[in-house]
C-alpha cells in the first residue's frame, strides 16, 4: 500500500512517543473529556489569546495540572502591558505549581502594549528564571513569517538560544504547522548547521476540518498551493470535509534521519478539538512503531 495514500493506515512512528498538545484557555472541557485518551505527563501548551484574560489562562494551566498532565503556559510578549502584569501572570502560575515550563512568543500585536516587543526581551528580563521557571519553550519558522524577514528570525533564535544558554535553562522550539514535510526537514537541518542542538518539536495540526485548516494557514502565512493540498490530502474544492495529519507524519518519519536532524518530536495544533487530536494519536498508539 502507498504510504502516502488517503487509505494509508495511521502512521505508527516514534517521532510520536512524547508528543505534545496545544489548548486554548477555554478548551478546558474538552481537556476534561479527553483526559482519558491522554498520557500522564504529556506537555500540554496553554495559548495566550487576546480574547481571554488572566484569569482563565491560570485556570486552564491549573486544570493541565491537575488532571496529571504538564502546563506549558505561553507568555505572549506584546501582549503584556506592564512589568507588572508579567510579574502577576508568573506570581500566579508560581502560586499554582504550574510554572517551571513556559512558551515565550512575540504575539500577534502590531505595536507592543508594553515594554516587551519580543520573546528575547521576556528571556533577557530575568524574571523567568526569577520565578522558578526551568525550561523555555521558543518558535520556529520553517516557511518563514508573514511580518518578519528570514534573516532577523535566524538572528533572533540563535540569541534566544545563547540567552536561555547563559542562565542555565533547559529549552527547545516548537514550530510554525505545515502541510509539507519537506521543507521543515530542511529547516531542521539548518537549525543543526547553526549549531543549535535544542530538541525541535514539528508543529501538525490534528484532525480537523479543511475550511478550518486553510483558514489558520491563510492567518499565519502557511503554504497552501494546490501540490502543496494534495500532498497533505486537503481539497481544496471540498472545503466541507476533513484532514488528518496521516500523510505529512508519514512524508516526516521517512525523511527524518537522527544523524541530521538530532532530536525531534510532535507537537499537535489541536484546531479541530483535543479529543479528535487524542482519538486520532491514541489510534496511531506505540503498538508497531517504527
Amino acid at each position: 500500500m502507498n504510504p502516502l495514500s488517503p487509505s494509508a493506515p495511521t502512521p505508527r512512528t516514534s517521532l510520536l512517543d512524547g508528543f505534545s498538545l496545544e489548548m486554548t484557555g477555554k478548551d478546558v472541557p474538552g481537556l476534561e473529556e479527553a483526559a482519558h485518551l491522554i498520557p500522564p505527563g504529556t506537555r500540554i501548551n496553554v495559548t495566550f489569546l487576546g480574547n481571554e484574560d488572566t484569569r482563565m489562562r491560570l485556570g486552564a494551566a491549573r486544570a493541565v495540572k491537575r488532571l496529571g498532565f504538564r502546563p506549558v503556559p505561553h507568555i505572549s510578549a506584546r501582549r503584556l502591558g506592564s512589568r507588572a502584569d508579567f510579574e502577576d501572570f508568573l506570581g500566579g502560575l508560581r502560586a499554582d505549581a504550574a510554572h517551571t515550563d513556559v512558551f515565550a512568543v512575540g504575539g500577534d500585536p502590531a505595536r507592543p502594549e508594553g515594554p516587551y516587543p519580543d520573546s528575547l526581551s521576556l528571556i533577557e528580563s530575568g524574571l523567568l528564571s526569577a520565578y522558578g521557571v526551568r525550561h523555555i519553550g521558543m518558535a520556529g519558522y520553517p516557511e518563514g513569517h508573514p511580518a518578519i524577514a528570514s534573516d532577523v528570525l535566524w538572528a533572533a533564535l540563535r540569541k534566544k538560544c545563547a540567552a536561555v544558554a547563559d542562565q542555565g535553562l533547559g529549552a527547545d522550539v516548537i514550530t510554525q504547522f505545515g502541510f509539507d514535510a519537506g521543507p521543515v526537514l530542511d529547516w531542521i537541518e539548518r537549525v543543526r548547521g547553526e549549531g543549535i542542538t535544542l530538541p525541535v518539536r514539528v508543529g501538525v495540526p490534528g484532525p480537523a476540518g479543511v475550511r478550518r485548516l486553510m483558514g489558520y494557514a491563510t492567518r499565519f502565512g502557511v503554504g497552501t498551493s494546490a501540490s502543496i493540498a494534495r500532498k497533505y490530502g486537503l481539497s481544496l474544492t471540498n472545503l466541507m470535509g476533513t484532514a488528518g495529519p496521516d500523510r505529512f507524519l508519514h512524508a516526516l518519519a521517512e525523511g527524518y534521519d537522527q544523524g541530521r536532524h538530532g532530536e525531534v518530536r510532535i507537537h499537535f495544533y489541536t484546531f479541530g478539538g483535543l479529543r479528535a487530536t487524542s482519538e486520532w494519536v491514541a489510534g496511531a498508539g506505540p503498538g508497531a512503531r517504527s
